[in-house]
């Protein structure tokens, strides 16, 4: 019987913890109160527009059961509808996005993205930008190229590898990217754990330049704002609860 009693008393407890979990794609008033803003309502692909062009891609991208996903078109490098970017670009802020990876798959958070600088295959790549990647590390191969891992999830792709012991979900699970940018200094978070940072002025940052694939483009890293791009690397991934919260004191550019 005691054993009985515990079992249902644990049924209770997680059937209030799930009742209690907070809705996708919504704000806490706390989070409210603290500056956050959606970027994207579940719904509708209202803030979003083609890197492209003013309107939102056609094919490509669907909103599905909460999420805004990549639609599979056999890993092209934005080869189908192209990469989304938000409708204004940010200086100082916070972001928080949960993303799910389909096996293999390949995408990633850019920001501070230049939408004039757009020179990989005549225009049908992504733009330039700092990348928060976001990969399956154990399938797709670019998680073995690069330098020492960086370009494995949660890195500054091509540039700086997250903390070798991040804690990834499985494929197929949400995790939560955090992307925290202040001046010149930066951070990726990973389900809740800082796993790299870096200082855009700092010596450090510098040598790592010239031996990453944005040395040929003499602004990389010196931009003081930029757009929030969802790249369309041709693989299914999904993207929900994406947040923002500018940080006070930022010269924002509209």
């Amino acid at each position: 019987m005691k054993k009985a009693h515990a079992l249902v008393t644990l049924s209770v407890i997680l059937a209030v913890s799930l009742a209690s979990a907070q809705k996708a794609n919504t704000l806490t008033p706390k989070e409210k109160a603290e500056g956050w803003r959606l970027l994207f309502d579940g719904k509708t692909t209202e803030g979003w527009r083609s890197a492209r062009g003013r309107g939102f891609p056609t094919t490509g991208w669907a909103v599905r059961d909460g999420t805004i996903m990549v639609t599979e078109a056999g890993g092209e490098e934005s080869g189908n509808g192209g990469d989304i970017v938000t409708a204004r670009t940010y200086a100082d802020f916070e972001l928080s996005v949960d993303f799910k990876t389909s096996p293999g798959a390949n995408s990633g958070i850019m920001y501070f993205v230049d939408l004039n600088l757009m020179p990989w295959k005549n225009g049908h790549g992504s733009p330039i930008g700092f990348e928060y990647q976001v990969l399956d590390d154990a399938l797709h191969p670019d998680a073995k190229r690069g330098i020492n891992g960086n370009r494995t999830v949660a890195s500054l792709y091509d540039m700086i590898p997250a903390a070798a012991g991040k804690r990834i979900k499985p494929v197929g699970e949400w995790n939560t990217a955090r992307i925290v940018v202040h001046g010149k200094h930066g951070e990726h978070w990973l389900n809740g754990v800082k796993v790299l940072e870096y200082d855009r002025d700092s010596p450090k940052f510098k040598e790592i330049l010239p031996e990453s694939k944005y040395d040929v483009f003499p602004s990389y890293g010196q931009t003081a704002s930029g757009y929030i791009l969802l790249q369309d690397h041709g693989f299914p991934v999904w993207f929900r609860n994406i947040k923002i919260r500018e940080i006070a004191g930022s010269t924002l550019a509209n």
